[in-house]
Formats: C-alpha cells, structure tokens, sequence
C-alpha cells in the first residue's frame, strides 16, 4: 500500500515539472520571442502527451500483468484536462485577450480550434465525475462516458495536424501513437468480448 502511495506521488509530481519548467521560464524571460505562442504550444503538447500516456495505461496492464497502471490512469486523465484547460485559457485570455466575438468566429471559421474546443467540452464532464462519489453516483453509465475518451484521441490528432502549417513530422508521430494506441484497445475488447 505505501509503495502505491509513494508510485502515485511521483506520477503526480512528474505531471507537475512541465508547468514547474513553464513558470521558471516565464520569470526567468526564456519563453522565446514570442512568449503567448510558446505557452499555447507547451500546454497543448503536454496536454497531448499526458492524453497518449493516459491510453497508454492499459496496454502496460496487459502487457505486464501488473494492475498498478490502472491507478494512476484517472490522475493522468485529470492532468490532461488540467492541461488542456491550461492551454484554452492562454488561447482566451493571453492570445485573444478575452475578445467574445472573435473566440467565436475563430471557432467557427478555424477547424483546429472548433475540434479542439469540441475534444475540451469532451473531456470537462469525464473530469467532472473522475471521483468515486461520481463513480458510484452514475454505476453502470460511468464507464460508457469515460470511453469517450477515444474520441478526444481522435480529435487532439486532427487539432494537431490542422494547426501545423508546414513541417507535419510531430503531429504525424503523435497520430500514428494515438491511433496505435486506439488500435490496441478495440482489439482488446474484441478479445474480451470473445473470452
């Protein structure tokens, strides 16, 4: 049990060093030329990453055998949302410094935003009931909303890719990893089913 304790602290404290090294850069002046941009980018990766990392868990269950993974998905899946939420905020307050009406054209006449609007509204009610009040409150529908974490995978790869405009080597990788990952669970659950 303390092990446990002691795995889940240093998941979490891990979580924390990208905002640690955000913060220090940002006091020490080292966010590039354009500080805004190199924010938006640092949040959305990790958000991204802690999202691949999250899927991740499963397969490392199966392969391994030990349950353990299992534990830290949902603090995995809160700093992906964390993350997330992170980055949305210095889209809206930092970049476009709260400006209404161009938040909402932007989300209709830019498909990178729109998707990535659509995956955070996804994610807002899977962070919401990530608690075991929630858990025991909603039974047999919990896991089928948590599931709609596939979809997020989904469209993070398309926010990804829509919003690079020249070099897709990253996105592709982190598409390729995402839909690996995606694959890995729907023939898994093929073989649930069958077993």
């Amino acid at each position: 049990m303390k092990n446990i304790f002691v795995f889940k602290l240093s998941v979490f404290i891990l979580c924390l060093i990208p905002l640690g090294l955000g913060l220090w850069d940002g006091m020490s002046h080292q966010l590039t030329a354009d500080p805004i941009e190199e924010i938006l980018h640092r949040t959305g990766i990790w958000a991204f990453r802690l999202l691949l990392v999250t899927l991740l868990m499963t397969p490392l269950k199966v392969l391994t055998g030990w349950i353990h993974w299992i534990r830290i998905r949902r603090l995995l899946g809160l700093f992906t949302f964390f993350y997330a939420t992170l980055h949305l905020t210095t889209y809206v307050w930092l970049d476009i410094q709260l400006n209404w009406p161009q938040f909402l054209e932007d989300i209709i006449k830019r498909p990178y935003i729109t998707v990535g609007m659509v995956a955070w509204f996804i994610m807002l009610p899977m962070a919401i009931t990530s608690n075991r009040y929630m858990i025991k409150k909603l039974g047999k529908h919990w896991k089928p909303l948590h599931r709609l974490i596939y979809m997020v995978v989904i469209l993070a790869c398309f926010h990804f890719l829509w919003l690079v405009k020249s070099d897709l080597t990253e996105p592709l990788i982190y598409t390729a990893i995402g839909l690996s990952l995606l694959l890995f669970r729907l023939i898994q659950n093929h073989h649930d089913k069958k077993s």
